[in-house]
């Protein structure tokens, strides 16, 4: 780059244009950057982002800088009716999103005339942000499901009945907030309907709504989340799939199955079977001490599940399990609404 005081007078325009258009960028990388951080909690995002803005930082030459003359900028301090509008979170990383889009297309463009170095990583990071962009915006969608995840610690799995329907809308009633749809007899059509009617329940009781197994179910029912067994669709194209506006859940009962989960980005994990259970027949109770071994440093939610029942829970919970999932406890409940109240009173007494 030549020396500054040799720059033609359209080189400085040219010059000044990357320049603030550099500062554009960087500045809208950190507002992306400090959400991902500080709200989603997403490590893996903010290196990215961070890297990003400390290459554009390394390209941010002297000769740049030194071409400013803020008091020559008659455009300097406009605003847009739109930056008014802005009020919520998401439309911040938005708009901020687009303002770095915008700046590297410029900088990418003006470079070209001296710098195609910086030309070249301005249209790479540029294609990037595309997809971080996306990627944060499902990430803020699915943060309503993560708190309903972690504020409540009673998950219930459906079995198939023929009030099935009612059992749910009774135990909505009573405050349970996260339901499971389980169906492994019967068409796909009937499937399909019975997801839709139970998601439609759990949205207006404001509950998240998880299909077992299925990831073509809990797309065509726009499912909040999916859980999967270790026999299952792998975690990590499932998640390209549904992207990151959903949940997913994954079974484990060892550690590689846990290591595996919280590698691949799970959003909780069903642990179990504690004890023996009707539903898991061909499984071997893991027992409380291997559970409490494996959940000692875990840092996403996670329900205990398997042949848990009315008169075990205060066990569990003198045991350090505060979240815990049901099957045939409400499923077969004369009362679903009452057992399921109690279950939650239950769960909510601190040991």
């Amino acid at each position: 780059m030549q020396d500054f005081n040799s720059i033609k007078s359209e080189d400085l325009r040219t010059f000044q244009i990357i320049d603030a258009n550099l500062d554009r960028a960087r500045e809208g990388l950190r507002v992306l950057e400090d959400w991902a951080r500080f709200v989603l909690g997403k490590e893996k995002y903010v290196e990215r982002i961070k890297n990003f803005r400390q290459i554009l930082g390394k390209n941010h030459l002297e000769v740049y800088k030194q071409s400013r003359n803020h008091l020559e900028d008659k455009c300097k301090g406009l605003t847009h009716q739109e930056q008014i509008k802005r009020k919520t979170p998401e439309q911040i990383v938005s708009s901020n999103s687009g303002r770095v889009q915008e700046a590297l297309r410029v900088i990418e463009e003006f470079s070209r005339l001296h710098n195609h170095e910086l030309s070249k990583i301005a249209s790479e990071i540029r294609y990037e942000i595309y997809t971080i962009e996306i990627d944060l915006l499902s990430l803020s969608k699915s943060r309503k499901s993560e708190k309903i995840l972690k504020e409540n610690d009673l998950y219930v799995i459906t079995d198939q009945k023929e009030n099935l329907l009612e059992i749910i809308e009774e135990i909505l009633i009573a405050g349970v907030r996260i339901i499971q749809h389980r169906f492994k007899k019967g068409t796909d059509k009937d499937h399909l309907q019975e997801a839709i009617k139970i998601k439609n329940l759990c949205k207006r009781y404001n509950s998240l709504f998880i299909v077992n197994d299925r990831l073509d179910i809990a797309l065509a029912s726009n499912a909040d989340g999916i859980h999967l067994g270790q026999d299952d669709l792998d975690l990590k194209n499932a998640r390209k799939l549904l992207g990151y506006s959903k949940i997913i859940g994954i079974s484990a009962n060892n550690e590689i199955d846990i290591s595996n989960a919280l590698e691949e980005g799970c959003d909780y994990i069903g642990i179990g079977p504690v004890f023996e259970t009707a539903t898991k027949k061909n499984k071997k109770p893991i027992g409380i001490e291997k559970i409490k071994t494996l959940t000692k440093d875990l840092n996403i939610p996670w329900f205990a599940i398997g042949g848990i029942k009315s008169n075990n829970i205060s066990y569990l919970r003198r045991n350090g399990f505060k979240k815990i999932a049901l099957v045939s406890q409400l499923m077969n409940s004369e009362d679903p609404r009452e057992d399921a109240n109690i279950i939650l009173k239950e769960l909510s007494h601190e040991n």
